[in-house]
């Protein structure tokens, strides 16, 4: 217990230098400015600063030998599948995440705690539009930079530090797996996404003790990221795809959530019998 606690003071003492770092880096270069270049490089060091680079430097200094990606689990072979199972599995539950934000989004706060309710709504409409922002792409060059900076960094860099450090670290356990997805879903500060992102990553940390890999969760959090980064870039403002088995078509959402289970069971037996 009280290693783990110096491991997670480690890692976040890192966390927060190189985050410090970054702030810094970006105010001197960019002076602040508020221009979409520069939010984007903004949030390219903010995220390799903060959940990149961290972990590789502490799975360095934990991993015998300073093996870093064998301690991080990166190093395990994948039975490919099980890569295309849980890429399937992704897929399928994209209707059902957006049914289950579609419900987080009508949750309402009692009136005494209105002044909460509209913190959290500023919040989540500053968030929705920041994001439009950076998805707008008027050519393939452009949408290949957005899926860098909002589909494979995030994946790589996120999985990395909760499910490969913070869950390593809490043991991989029930209690571990769902603590950790409770942190990686608030760090988000989209209250009204709380409980599809959580419940998604929980879903990434069973993934990772069921096989025993790091590259399943990662694969898995890219393709739900560049589903939407693509879909905007085809369809603009009128993309479905964060609506889509939600509102009118809920049934599509339940269907979802059915064989998203289905496919989790069957994983699970699988990798199981191996």
């Amino acid at each position: 217990m009280k290693k783990g606690i110096i491991r997670i003071l480690i890692w976040l003492g890192i966390m927060f230098g190189l985050t410090v770092l970054a702030m810094i880096v970006w105010i001197v270069v960019f002076k602040g400015s508020q221009s979409t270049e520069s939010l984007k490089w903004l949030q390219f060091m903010q995220t390799a600063g903060t959940f990149l680079v961290p972990p590789v430097l502490c799975a360095w200094i934990w991993g015998e030998r300073h093996q870093a990606f064998a301690w991080l689990k990166m190093d395990r072979k994948v039975d490919w599948t099980h890569v295309l199972l849980a890429l399937g599995i992704m897929v399928c539950a994209i209707p059902v995440i957006n049914l289950l934000a579609d419900l987080n989004g009508q949750i309402q706060l009692p009136k005494s705690l209105d002044f909460i309710e509209d913190f959290m709504r500023q919040q989540e409409d500053t968030a929705s539009a920041l994001t439009e922002r950076f998805l707008q792409a008027d050519n393939i060059g452009m949408l290949l930079i957005n899926l860098c900076l909002m589909a494979i960094l995030p994946a790589l860099a996120e999985e990395l530090s909760f499910r490969g450090t913070l869950q390593q670290i809490l043991g991989n356990r029930h209690v571990a797996i769902w603590v950790t997805a409770f942190i990686f879903s608030a760090i988000h500060m989209q209250f009204y996404g709380f409980i599809p992102r959580m419940l998604m990553g929980a879903m990434f940390g069973y993934m990772f003790v069921w096989t025993g890999s790091l590259w399943i969760p990662i694969l898995m959090h890219f393709v739900n990221n560049s589903i939407a980064v693509i879909a905007f870039y085809i369809m603009g403002n009128n993309s479905n795809a964060d609506t889509f088995g939600a509102g009118t078509t809920w049934y599509i959402g339940v269907l979802s959530l059915l064989i998203t289970c289905l496919g989790l069971l069957i994983f699970y037996r699988r990798t199981h019998k191996q």
